[in-house]
């Protein structure tokens, strides 16, 4: 997910608060809440355990503030920090998009997610997490797993993502990608049939395999891309798609780019390559700067933006809190469609590129709903 550019007409929360174990300030850390409009930042270390975690909390004004925890090995702890900034906040523009009562939080546990020490870690994270008192809901990301958030639910209420639950959310993220890739046909070819067409799906991990199915039952032709060569072979397999090399992705011509795998696909040395009409996929932070979505726009290329089209992942997680069915879930991920247009709506009619829509449709509901509570606080 594209980190939102922070616009000048959103409201920014009142209170920006920072929590450690040692109760200390450090300047250059609200010098980035004030540059990530952020409500508060919690710092928390577990010597008994080696867990060292951060949470996130951009905003609160539609809700608690959701958003996954993700176990990854940072170069330093300041690359640990921007990187839960820009994805918390990034989580208030998905939650605002996709119509959910939810803000934007994220947390990192920085260390190797390969360690078989799990449960004190995750056990600590969940006291972490606990302390917030219900601000922050956390869930599965990069780098944990279901079996994760039981341990995180020994000490805390606040997660989701349980086994016998919501489980794996990338069936619903998969059938909110399709539907929005629809969404773009329809823009894009008048016609919203994928049947005939060609797309290039890049990533066949749980998100890419459900897409291909998805696509495969309506008639598109697919190739396909993955670093794991089991996972293109299955895909081949299972849907008679063509096996393709990575180095070819991007050259390749095609209807429909479906990235679903790296972020920042959308750069300097890709731009030129592109051969496509569309591109919609699951990835996060496609653009790898947002000048990006203005070169992709000038070159004609129709860009779904990726924290909306999406979004069917956070849809999962909120189906869980409040007990929705899966039906429900899937449908709520279906209406991803109406809102890519949307999308493309705002763009056609202030002349801006669609990144820049998303974020626009974003701030709109969340400054509106805030207005309604205040009138009635």
């Amino acid at each position: 997910m594209r980190a939102p550019a922070k616009s000048s007409g959103s409201s920014s929360p009142a209170v920006s608060t920072v929590t450690d174990v040692t109760g200390t300030a450090d300047t250059d850390l609200f010098r980035l809440m004030a540059e990530y409009g952020h409500e508060q930042v919690s710092l928390y270390q577990d010597p008994a355990s080696g867990y060292r975690g951060i949470i996130a909390v951009h905003d609160t004004r539609l809700g608690p503030a959701l958003g996954g925890t993700r176990f990854w090995h940072y170069h330093d702890d300041r690359e640990a920090l921007v990187d839960a900034l820009r994805l918390s906040r990034g989580m208030t523009y998905k939650a605002a998009v996709a119509g959910l009562n939810l803000g934007g939080g994220k947390s990192v546990i920085i260390g190797d997610n390969k360690t078989t020490r799990r449960e004190p870690i995750f056990r600590a994270h969940g006291r972490h997490v606990e302390s917030l008192n219900g601000r922050y809901i956390t869930a599965e990301d990069v780098g944990t797993s279901t079996t994760d958030m039981e341990f995180i639910r020994a000490e805390t209420e606040h997660v989701t993502g349980l086994l016998g639950k919501s489980g794996d959310p990338s069936p619903v993220t998969a059938y909110g990608v399709y539907r929005g890739i629809k969404a773009c046909a329809h823009v894009r070819y008048g016609s919203d049939s994928l049947s005939g067409k060609t797309i290039v799906v890049q990533g066949c991990g749980h998100v890419g395999y459900s897409l291909c199915k998805f696509l495969f039952e309506e008639g598109a032709k697919l190739l396909v891309a993955d670093i794991d060569p089991q996972r293109v072979k299955t895909v081949v397999q299972d849907f008679k798609a063509v096996a393709l090399k990575e180095e070819d992705v991007y050259r390749q011509e095609a209807d429909i780019f479906a990235p679903c795998a790296l972020g920042a696909v959308i750069n300097d040395k890709t731009l030129p390559q592109f051969k496509v009409d569309i591109i919609a996929g699951a990835a996060n932070n496609q653009l790898a700067e947002d000048r990006h979505g203005q070169l992709i726009e000038a070159r004609g290329i129709l860009y779904a933006p990726d924290y909306v089209i999406n979004g069917g992942g956070l849809i999962n997680v909120n189906a869980e809190l409040h007990g929705w069915s899966l039906e429900r879930a899937r449908n709520k991920a279906g209406e991803i469609y109406d809102t890519i247009l949307r999308v493309f709506d705002i763009a056609k009619e202030e002349r801006i590129p669609s990144y820049q829509a998303a974020d626009r449709l974003a701030e709109q509901r969340i400054a509106a709903v805030a207005a309604v509570r205040q009138n009635f606080v």
